[in-house]
């Protein structure tokens, strides 16, 4: 498995970086991240985007297959991702936990759950990832 500091660093100089989003703590079966309630990350209601949380969603979950296969040999891509959208956030940081539904050899299936600083749900998302081997 990848270390915290190998999946920010790999995140560097992307939309990943750009959004502020930081992993923040990782398990066998779970990968946990934050991202800022800011100007990068809000619309023109003072709300946290939909698609801000959708981002961070994919990248949590994607992260979290990386974390799980060997780079050289296999590339990671998001297939299908679906959000409920349930709270809202307008300040502080949101809080993203990846968790593992279902590991195949093709696939793998994760449960996000984003939340606020005061641990009230803000979107309930699913991610598939579709592992690819390399030429």
């Amino acid at each position: 498995m990848k270390t915290i500091a190998d999946l920010n660093k790999l995140c560097e100089n992307s939309l990943i970086d750009h959004l502020g989003i930081e992993f923040t703590e990782a398990g066998e079966n779970f990968l946990k991240a934050r991202m800022p309630v800011d100007n990068r990350t809000k619309q023109p209601m003072g709300i946290l985007h939909g698609g801000a949380s959708l981002a961070l969603a994919e990248t949590v979950g994607s992260a979290a297959s990386i974390a799980m296969v060997d780079l050289s040999k296999y590339s990671v891509v998001g297939m299908q991702l679906t959000a409920s959208h349930i709270g809202q956030a307008t300040q502080g940081f949101v809080y993203a936990l990846a968790t593992l539904v279902h590991k195949g050899t093709r696939t793998h299936l994760w449960d996000v759950l984003i939340t606020n600083d005061e641990g009230r749900k803000i979107s309930a998302c699913r991610l598939t990832n579709m592992i690819l081997e390399k030429p």
